[in-house]
């Protein structure tokens, strides 16, 4: 696409150096540079940022998409995590999600969940 002085629009130049640079470069290349952007801007942003920003796309995931979308992605990625971890690997996580729990609740707590449980498994015997 030419404009009357028979020259390139921008669109069309940026479309023909982003096709050049594409031949020109390998996986590498981009792993390589969207490495230091993300490490330029982590070092510009602070945890708030990143909260707000991962808060922002989640809410619209939300808006957009319905219970079927989450089960899918749950179940494929419960499906990649089995494929690609093994016993021990879980047993470590859930020795650390139990320590954590621990810390952070007490008694009442572990009261409360075991009579919830105690009430579901009674009403489905």
């Amino acid at each position: 696409m030419t404009n009357e002085n028979n020259k390139m629009s921008r669109e069309e130049a940026g479309r023909k150096g982003g096709e050049k640079t594409a031949r020109e470069h390998d996986k590498e290349f981009y792993q390589e540079i969207g490495q230091k952007g993300g490490e330029k801007t982590a070092s510009e942003h602070d945890k708030e940022f990143y909260q707000e920003i991962g808060q922002k796309g989640g809410e619209k995931t939300a808006r957009e998409h319905d219970k079927e979308y989450y089960q899918e992605i749950g179940q494929k990625g419960g499906e990649k995590t089995a494929r690609e971890h093994d016993k021990e690997f879980y047993q470590e996580i859930g020795q650390k999600g139990g320590e954590k729990t621990a810390r952070e609740h007490d008694k009442e707590f572990y009261q409360e969940i075991g009579q919830k449980g105690g009430r579901q498994s009674s009403s489905n015997n």
